[in-house]
């Protein structure tokens, strides 16, 4: 049976309740310290009437600045500003006769906010309506203009709820009891690296801001691929990557070479595979198919349409196991006349909150700038992010991918498979480095083979224009 819409509702008019307006103000006249009910809740502009706006926001002064706010006091503020022809004292001494109970006033101002929320969302849906009719904007701007009136009542019609110590300790302990007891379900999602998980204590969890920075070249996109693949597989859950950098085809092809170990160079080019690739194939086919990892490759997104866009992923498949942006810099900002210092803020702070919102880790990748060619080592450091440093405050973890053989190809043939991972940032453990392997002909990164000695010979090898030694 379908939900009918109360037409009565349909009139902006319609859409207050003259009671709980009333009955509020009435129970803060007369005892101040309801105020805490309600004032992380309401604003005065959340109000219909235009004397309501007027009388809780010289209530909420008053109060603030730590006078007595009555009858009187506020009516003597209401001529301080000159407004007493609109508020005068039979006004308020009507209200004054409103006593409900004190459990009553927090319904009273999540009544009052609700109907807000609903004149607002009825405003944006008129200005909606005026943006579909202008013929001379491109439906896509005129798509986001839209997205981004609907999109700023997500934040708001949220109200911070505050948790005790206690209750968040018995959260805890009874976390804590069914993890001893192997009850409990994980509250991260794997890489496949042994040594990253180790260190993140399990793996990427829920809500965080995973940065990963490189120069170009260096894999950060293979890598982000890499443990997005095993995420999905591993969780049966939904990934999602924006590849604003990448086809779609071309992260395939990588996502193919990978699983199968083919060359990707007759992954790109059929006529190259052999007779013997042909199961292999096969094989990561299989696989892939049964994997719930998605792309979209359009390019220029901006904060408004990527939180649109993995919203709706989120809608059609559930939960997430992660989310993959690649990458920041070739994402734009709301306002394209912004300093792109502003921009990147913007983002950043807007994928921290989207992380949050969806309950799943965010990958965010990022190319550094070329100071870190002039060191030695040209090993990554905080100060080598793009832009702005709120790359580096608003993510939770930052990692930075090195491959020394890339860096300097006349290093001897044991470096040609090794890469090193910095995590440089850690808000819950330590930072530290950690040994990779790097596939390149198959885009794949993988534990360093623990039988495998690490690299220490810095030796230089003379090679030919084709790499081949002489």
């Amino acid at each position: 049976m379908n939900d009918r819409v109360d037409e009565s509702l349909l009139a902006p008019v319609a859409l207050w309740s003259a009671e709980s307006e009333a009955s509020l103000l009435g129970a803060l006249l007369l005892d101040n310290g309801l105020w805490d009910r309600v004032g992380d809740v309401l604003a005065d502009s959340d109000f219909f009437r235009q004397e309501h706006r007027l009388i809780y926001g010289a209530i909420g002064a008053l109060i603030n600045a730590g006078s007595q706010a009555d009858v009187f006091t506020v009516f003597d503020q209401m001529k301080r500003i000159r407004k007493d022809d609109l508020v005068g004292l039979l006004t308020l001494n009507e209200l004054a006769q409103y006593v409900p109970s004190a459990a009553s006033v927090r319904q009273y101002a999540l009544i009052v906010r609700d109907f807000a929320l609903r004149r607002k969302l009825m405003a944006a849906s008129s200005e909606i309506h005026g943006l579909a009719c202008q013929r001379g904007v491109g439906f896509e701007e005129t798509l986001e203009q839209a997205s981004a009136l609907v999109t700023s009542l997500f934040d708001e019609g949220k109200t911070d709820e505050w948790q005790t110590m206690e209750t968040g300790v018995v959260q805890l302990l009874d976390r804590i009891n069914a993890q001893a007891e192997g009850t409990a379900v994980d509250d991260f999602t794997a890489t496949g690296l042994i040594d990253l998980d180790a260190r993140l204590d399990g793996g990427p969890r829920d809500g965080e801001l995973i940065v990963i920075g490189a120069r170009p070249g260096m894999g950060k996109s293979a890598l982000a691929l890499s443990m997005g693949l095993h995420m999905a597989m591993e969780s049966g859950k939904a990934v999602g990557m924006f590849s604003m950098e990448m086809p779609k085809a071309q992260v395939t092809s990588r996502a193919m070479a990978l699983q199968s170990r083919i060359h990707l160079s007759r992954i790109k080019r059929g006529e190259r595979l052999k007779d013997y690739d042909w199961p292999a194939i096969t094989a990561a086919t299989d696989r892939l198919r049964s994997v719930n990892f998605l792309v979209n490759d359009r390019s220029g997104l901006n904060i408004n349409q990527v939180r649109a866009s993995a919203r709706s992923l989120r809608r059609r498949h559930g939960k997430l196991a992660c989310l993959i942006v690649d990458y920041l810099g070739l994402m734009a900002g709301i306002d394209p006349k912004m300093p792109r210092v502003y921009q990147i803020e913007e983002i950043t702070k807007g994928l921290k909150s989207l992380a949050k919102e969806l309950g799943c880790p965010i990958f965010l990748l990022c190319q550094l700038n070329r100071a870190v060619e002039q060191r030695v080592d040209q090993m990554p450091i905080l100060a080598d992010l793009r832009d702005s440093g709120s790359v580096e405050q608003d993510a939770d973890i930052v990692m930075f991918v090195h491959r020394p053989y890339k860096a300097n190809p006349t290093l001897s043939d044991e470096w040609k498979y090794y890469a090193k991972l910095s995590v440089a940032k850690l808000r819950d453990g330590e930072p530290g480095l950690i040994d990779l392997m790097y596939v390149g002909e198959n885009t794949r990164f993988a534990n360093w083979p623990a039988e495998t000695p690490i690299p220490t010979n810095q030796v230089r090898v003379a090679r030919s224009s084709k790499g081949a030694e002489l």
